[in-house]
């Protein structure tokens, strides 16, 4: 029986080793050659061809699955350090132009949030002296609110500012209130408090250029003033 190309571990015989198998047998008669040479010649041909081809198709595996491990790590390889650098440029270029723009505008709402302050002081002050009748209060605490739960007001508590702005500090200022300049205070009637007919009362930036960069005054006449470089006055710019 002659040996076929599956006898060599091809899975099916192909064009190209058809080819060889019908060839050599007249290859062989043509040189005299007996039918024991030209069988074992007709398989060895065989043989070769089917190597041969089956090489292809493994060299062909071989090569896709080198493709596959290499997408593979591609994916899996994660930032390179250039990658990387990037976009910690990119982040800190981001936060150079962002946080500027976030101090001024924390800036900006402190300095709005005090002038807010100082009118309600200025108001409340105006509302203490009109209600106990003997000038304005002496001090903040007088005018404020001691704690939160207090319901009680009293020319020694009016309540009429809330407990935080009664500490004098307040979203990044702190606040003096003092007698007005040449005021002589009202005495204490009886069962009452002192009062002034004069007073003052500033407002500073708790940290300079980082809670707030104007500086503001106000007094009995209700107008605000301030000065951009250092503690506001009475002759300072009033605020339009």
């Amino acid at each position: 029986m002659i040996p076929s190309a599956r006898d060599c571990g091809s899975n099916a015989l192909s064009l190209p080793i058809r080819l060889v198998t019908f060839t050599y047998p007249f290859a062989y008669k043509m040189h005299g050659a007996s039918p024991e040479s030209l069988i074992l010649g007709t398989w060895l041909a065989t043989c070769h061809a089917a190597f041969c081809f089956r090489f292809g198709e493994a060299r062909l595996d071989h090569v896709h699955l080198e493709h596959q491990v290499e997408a593979m790590t591609r994916e899996q390889r994660g930032f390179s350090l250039i990658e990387l650098l990037i976009v910690v440029a990119i982040i800190l270029i981001i936060a150079a132009i962002a946080i500027p723009n976030l101090l001024r505008a924390r800036i900006a709402a402190n300095e709005a949030s005090a002038v807010g302050s100082l009118r309600t002081m200025g108001t409340a002050a105006v509302t203490y002296a009109a209600t106990y009748e003997n000038g304005f209060p002496p001090g903040i605490a007088d005018m404020g609110t001691a704690a939160a739960g207090d319901t009680t007001a009293s020319c020694g508590e009016a309540l009429l500012i809330d407990n935080q702005l009664t500490t004098g500090i307040k979203s990044g200022y702190s606040y003096t209130y003092k007698d007005g300049t040449g005021d002589i205070p009202n005495a204490a009637p009886t069962g009452g408090c002192a009062g002034w007919n004069l007073y003052s009362l500033t407002a500073q930036p708790v940290t300079p250029g980082t809670t707030g960069q104007r500086y503001f005054y106000t007094d009995q006449t209700g107008v605000i003033r301030f000065n951009a470089t250092g503690a506001a006055t009475a002759t300072s710019a009033p605020l339009q």
